[in-house]
């Protein structure tokens, strides 16, 4: 008995039939209403099926693919169900039809030149920015008679004991004192060349003898007298110039640059850079200058460093082991601002500079260039790469530290030959 409407073959059946293996849908039986051809004339409808229930005939299937002669198509058969050759979705069509595939290539392209691009102008706008807040306050044409130049380059690095801008609690916490105007606190020739650095503390009890020079105001000329006195009391007689022409005349050595910095400035660049790490080398404690320090490796904030650096009272050698911590701190403090840490970090490295460069007073001809070269060279020092020393000493005079002159000729010709420094300070 055969249950299936007239017009159904049995290969119809067996195509679309429950359990088929064709992945084409029942789409007559679906969706019989969709015609694309004329609609049919009003007229009597074909016979009932023989098991009866009004069922309407099915339209034939004339070429086995689901097209009758009279139009009809669901669009199941071909897979068009939204109107997109093949069954895909929209966009999706075989073939590479649809959209087109990105060009990476050309996306890590303007990626590329978008973040250089990015670099080059922060990295120009930062050395302009770095540039305007140089203090280039000292002027070494006013310094007369000087020694000629040698091989490498020669810094002279002062740490003065001004007051300028604190306020009466800053004062307070950092133990300055309210003193007028300004000091040497501690004095260093830094030579960079190609054989490694050398830094080299210059005592400020050493016994000097002040030459003739320009005053720095007044352009007045003041002929040496042969007077000898203390190193710092050329800083103070007539400030940087002076001093200058003061370490000039008496070591032979011509000075390329001057950088100063005052007490504030010192203790804020080492809070920026989060402080910095010390191995003190016994416990201090020190009334005058603050310091109230352990033995042992530790972080020291600007407080507590700038107390370590000025301590001389509760040290054995005075003034002669100060300069050592001197250079041994700020070898470390350059080596903290030349890490990558630092320099890569915008939210330390801004903060470090700001504070760097807003306290340092320098020589007109200074450049960043000789300002990063100055800060590399002192971290070479700490490095093991770099040589540090005292100015040779052979004794006192009038309770000032007498030079070796014999050390100091030989030291002063190999800095300016840039040759290994061989002599030994104390």
């Amino acid at each position: 008995m055969n249950d299936w409407p007239e017009g159904w073959s049995g290969d119809n059946r067996g195509r679309y039939g429950r359990g088929s293996g064709s992945a084409q849908p029942e789409s007559a039986r679906v969706m019989r209403q969709v015609r694309r051809g004329a609609a049919q004339p009003p007229g009597p409808g074909p016979s009932a099926p023989p098991y009866g229930g009004g069922v309407p005939q099915q339209p034939s299937y004339v070429d086995g693919q689901g097209h009758g002669g009279d139009g009809y198509d669901s669009g199941y058969n071909t897979g068009q169900v939204y109107g997109s050759p093949g069954g895909h979705g929209p966009g999706q069509g075989r073939g590479g039809a649809g959209r087109p595939a990105p060009d990476w290539r050309r996306r890590i392209k303007w990626t590329a030149i978008t973040v250089v691009t990015a670099l080059v102008v922060t990295t120009v706008g930062t050395y302009f920015w770095a540039d305007s807040k140089l203090n280039r306050e000292v002027d070494l044409s006013k310094v007369i008679e000087r020694p000629g130049a040698g091989e490498g380059t020669n810094y002279l690095i002062v740490g003065s004991d001004s007051r300028e801008g604190m306020t009466d609690d800053q004062k307070k916490d950092l133990h300055t004192g309210s003193a007028e105007g300004k000091r040497t606190d501690s004095m260093m020739i830094l030579h960079t060349g190609d054989n490694g650095s050398t830094l080299i503390s210059l005592p400020r009890d050493s016994d000097v003898e002040i030459p003739s020079f320009v005053g720095s105001d007044s352009g007045k000329t003041y002929p040496g007298t042969g007077r000898h006195t203390k190193l710092n009391a050329a800083y103070a007689e007539d400030g940087p110039e002076l001093l200058v022409r003061t370490v000039e005349h008496n070591t032979g050595l011509r000075l390329d640059h001057y950088v100063e910095i005052g007490f504030a400035g010192f203790a804020n660049i080492v809070d920026a850079v989060g402080g910095v790490e010390m191995d003190i080398p016994q416990d201090i404690k020190d009334k005058k200058s603050g310091a109230d320090l352990k033995k042992g490796k530790q972080t020291l904030n600007g407080e507590e460093a700038l107390a370590f650096v000025r301590t001389r009272y509760a040290l054995a050698g005075s003034d002669l082991d100060r300069t050592k911590n001197q250079q041994k701190f700020l070898s470390a403090l350059a080596s903290q601002v030349a890490t990558p840490s630092t320099i890569l970090n915008p939210f330390k490295l801004y903060p470090t500079m700001g504070a760097g460069l807003d306290s340092l007073i320098v020589d007109k001809d200074m450049g960043l260039f000789d300002l990063a070269s100055m800060f590399w060279a002192m971290k070479s020092v700490s490095g093991g790469e770099g040589t540090s020393m005292n100015m040779p000493i052979s004794g006192s005079v009038g309770g000032n530290l007498k030079w070796d002159d014999a050390k100091v000729k030989q030291l002063v010709q190999e800095l300016k030959n840039d040759e290994k420094v061989t002599v030994s300070g104390n």
